[in-house]
């Protein structure tokens, strides 16, 4: 499968990075997009260098970059994922602001009826944020906000972001063993 994955200026972006890792572990073919502010965020919140990152891809385009394929309804993926997704980027997207790749990438995902999924990590949640949040929801995008669970009783870092990695890839239809299923 082809999917778009973008990491915004959202505290968080292991989640975005543990993600493409899995995917990738799974044989599927990934464009990526790492917003200016996610770049920044990386190198303070994680031991990666933005090029390891890129390296771990098929495709990588900078969030300037309204040229590129995935800016296009006719670009052929399954679905995208913005994880983590900014306040800002959510705020774009809920209001049709295509100001850059990853946002314009979002709206022809929806248009042409891909799906959608956003992992906001943003605590706490103002009512702008809650009604675009609901407002995405309506239109059938997926808010995956980045909440672990504690029944799976998690041991490390590492096992909270499998969780929120794992079921991301739930939501795309990816078997995965990431954490512990509740039974």
């Amino acid at each position: 499968m082809k999917f778009v994955v973008a990491i915004t200026g959202a505290s968080g972006v292991i989640y975005g990075i543990r993600l493409v890792d899995e995917l990738k572990k799974k044989g599927n073919f990934i464009y990526l997009i790492i917003s200016d502010t996610a770049e920044k965020i990386i190198e303070e919140e994680t031991q990666y260098k933005i090029q390891e990152i890129e390296k771990k891809v098929d495709r990588t385009y900078n969030e300037n970059d309204i040229t590129a394929e995935i800016a296009s309804g006719s670009a052929e993926y399954d679905a995208m994922v913005i994880c983590p997704c900014s306040g800002k980027t959510l705020s774009a997207i809920a209001n049709g602001l295509a100001i850059n790749l990853i946002i314009r990438s979002a709206i022809c995902c929806l248009k042409e009826g891909r799906k959608l999924i956003l992992v906001p990590r943003e605590t706490p949640l103002d009512a702008i944020s809650l009604e675009n949040m609901l407002k995405l929801c309506r239109i059938g995008v997926t808010i995956l906000p980045a909440m672990p669970a504690f029944y799976i009783k998690p041991k490390s870092v590492d096992d909270m972001i499998n969780f929120i990695t794992g079921k991301v890839m739930d939501q795309l239809g990816i078997k995965n063993d990431l954490y512990k299923r509740w039974k």
